[in-house]
C-alpha cells in the first residue's frame, strides 16, 4: 500500500507546494483513492510533479466539511468526472470559525453539491473488502480545545459543531488495518475507541492531523492536554503519521513522549505500508 501526501501545511519535497490544507493519494491492490483535496487546486500540481495520475482515481473521500479539505474538489471533478465523491450527509452544512473577533465561513463550496458523482453517506459504509468508512464518534475524552470556536449555523443561529460530518477511512490489505482521518476533530483517542468497538483491536497505523495547532501561544492547559494524549497514544502498538492541524510545537511535544512511534508527514512525502 502506498500513501502519498499531496499537500500539507509544511514543505517536504522541494518540488511540492504547501498550504494550510490536506490531501492524500492512496494506492492499494484494487483501488486508487483521493482523501481530501486541500484548500485549493495546488494539490493537483503536486500530483503532477510526483507522478500521480488523478484521472485514474476511482473515488474521492471527503473527511469532513471544511474548505481546507475540499477546496480542490471542483478542479478535481473537471479532470476526473467519473470518480465517486463520498461524504457524510451533513458535510455541506454552514460551518464557521467564530469568536469575539472573527466570523469566517469555513465550509465547502456549495457548488460541490451540484456534482452528479457526489454520494452522501449516513453513518458507516462498507465499500468492499479493502475499504470501510465509519462515523458516529460521540465520546468527548480530551476533545480538542480548538473546537470551541468552530460552529455550525442553523436558521441564523450559531451552535457548537459536534462534527457529525466527520468520517474516517479504514484500509485493509495484507492483514493490516490502516486508519485515515483528516483533522480528528472528534479527538484522536475517541476515534481510536470507536475503531476498537468495530474491530476489537488497534489499527496498525494511523494517518491523521490531531487538531492541536494554534496561531497564538500555547497555554498550560493546551500543553497538559497534548502530553496526556501523547501518553495515551504511546500505550498502543500503533504507528502514527501526522501533520497539518497537529501543529509543529505540539508535534515536538508528542515526539518527546512517543519517539519513533510518531512521524511527521510533509507535502510530497510517501508512506509505504
Amino acid at each position: 500500500m502506498k500513501i502519498v501526501n499531496l499537500i500539507e501545511n509544511t514543505k517536504g519535497n522541494k518540488e511540492c507546494l504547501f498550504e494550510h490544507g490536506l490531501s492524500f493519494y492512496v494506492e492499494t491492490a484494487n483501488h486508487k483513492l483521493l482523501v481530501d483535496t486541500g484548500a485549493t487546486s495546488a494539490f493537483m500540481e503536486n500530483a503532477d510533479n510526483l507522478g500521480v495520475d488523478l484521472s485514474q482515481v476511482d473515488a474521492l473521500i471527503l473527511s469532513h466539511g471544511h474548505y481546507d479539505h475540499a477546496g480542490g474538489v471542483l478542479s478535481f471533478a473537471k479532470v476526473n468526472p467519473g470518480a465517486r465523491i463520498l461524504m457524510q450527509q451533513n458535510a455541506d452544512g454552514e460551518y464557521y470559525h467564530k469568536n469575539d473577533e472573527i466570523e469566517k465561513y469555513i465550509g465547502i463550496d456549495p457548488r460541490i453539491m451540484e456534482l452528479s458523482q457526489v454520494e452522501l453517506i449516513e453513518g458507516n459504509k462498507k465499500i468492499d473488502e479493502e475499504i470501510f468508512l465509519f462515523s458516529g464518534v460521540t465520546e468527548r475524552k480530551l476533545w480538542p480545545l480548538g473546537n470551541k470556536e468552530l460552529k455550525v449555523k442553523k436558521e441564523g443561529c450559531f451552535y457548537q459543531d459536534e462534527f457529525i460530518h466527520e468520517q474516517y477511512l479504514v484500509l485493509m490489505e495484507n492483514g493490516k488495518r490502516i486508519l485515515l482521518s483528516g483533522c480528528a476533530h472528534n479527538g484522536i483517542l475517541n476515534i481510536l475507541e470507536k475503531f476498537r468497538e468495530i474491530y476489537k483491536t488497534d489499527p496498525d497505523a494511523v494517518i491523521s492531523g490531531f487538531h492541536m495547532g494554534k496561531k497564538s501561544g500555547y497555554t498550560g492547559e493546551d500543553m497538559e492536554m497534548i502530553q496526556k494524549i501523547g501518553r495515551e497514544l504511546k500505550k498502543t502498538d500503533t504507528v502514527y503519521y501526522t501533520g497539518h492541524c497537529t501543529g509543529e510545537r505540539p508535534y515536538e511535544v508528542l515526539k518527546e513522549i512517543m519517539g519513533s512511534q510518531i512521524i511527521y508527514v510533509h507535502s510530497g512525502d510517501t508512506i509505504e505500508l
